[in-house]
């Protein structure tokens, strides 16, 4: 499902059991100076991510101070977060001019410890080519290197490296749960440009070899991955981000099934397996 950008007024985009991804929550906060926002989510433990701007988090009398360093855009610099746990009250204020923090969670029925996710606490993975046209970076803010401090929840930024170019190719799926050969994992997808006035295109095949939908995806597109194949691709001449959240209904850890029809192109792509060992 595609849901075009618009004015959220700092309301939930992806709400609480979502009727397509009910095991991921997504919000958009946009303050000025010295505004505050408080939120609580029953039952989905949750991530402060902010785009752009300093915030100062407080969770359960813990003050996580200056979190977030980036300035104009998602390309300004590395992302800072902090997680929350489920049914928690959360409190952040902005401080520097102004800020846009998105708030990512998944559904979780355990409560655990808030934590801050520095620069120097991210995983960073580089992979593809520019020969296949795959070419992309991979910022893990709730990653592998914190497995041992999150219940379900999976948050990463995606950025493709120079113009153009495919994401999530080959094409693969994660809507049922039979291991040892797949998850059942939800997937929520905000998209960026660079410049902001670039495009792309978001595929959802659902059943093999059938055809299937594809969104005109935009500065401020949300996406949401209940099922199917999934690519995406952006205009040549633009560059493309996607903040990603998944989540599990079983279990954390990714464990993707790549489309038959394209899984031969697995071998042509560099990095890849090493990239998919980080989804965990």
């Amino acid at each position: 499902m595609h849901i075009k950008p618009f004015n959220n007024k700092n309301k939930a985009i992806v709400d609480v059991n979502d009727k397509f991804v009910p095991l991921t929550y997504f919000n958009i906060v946009k303050l000025n100076a010295g505004e505050q926002f408080h939120y609580k989510v029953s039952g989905y433990e949750t991530c402060i991510v902010p785009a752009t701007g300093t915030i100062d988090v407080e969770v359960i009398g813990q003050t996580f101070e200056a979190v977030g360093n980036r300035k104009v855009d998602v390309w300004g610099g590395e992302p800072e977060a902090v997680y929350v746990p489920v049914g928690i009250e959360a409190k952040f204020t902005c401080v520097t001019d102004n800020t846009e923090v998105f708030i990512a969670g998944a559904k979780y029925d355990k409560v655990l410890k808030p934590f801050v996710v520095r620069v120097a606490e991210l995983d960073l993975v580089q992979y593809g080519s520019d020969e296949t046209k795959t070419h992309r970076k991979i910022k893990h803010i709730l990653g592998q290197k914190q497995a041992n401090q999150v219940g379900r929840l999976l948050v990463s930024e995606l950025f493709t490296v120079g113009q153009g170019g495919w994401s999530g190719f080959p094409s693969h799926k994660h809507d049922t749960n039979r291991l040892p050969e797949e998850t059942r994992h939800d997937e929520t997808y905000n998209f960026r440009f660079k410049p902001n006035y670039g495009s792309g295109l978001q595929m959802l095949q659902r059943e093999e070899n059938k055809s299937g939908d594809a969104y005109h995806i935009v500065n401020g597109s949300t996406v949401c991955i209940d099922k199917g194949y999934h690519p995406c691709c952006v205009l040549p001449g633009y560059e493309m981000y996607y903040f990603t959240i998944l989540g599990g209904l079983s279990q954390r850890s990714l464990k993707q099934y790549f489309q038959p029809t394209h899984a031969a192109q697995l071998k042509t792509i560099p990095g890849i397996l090493d990239m998919v060992e980080k989804f965990k």
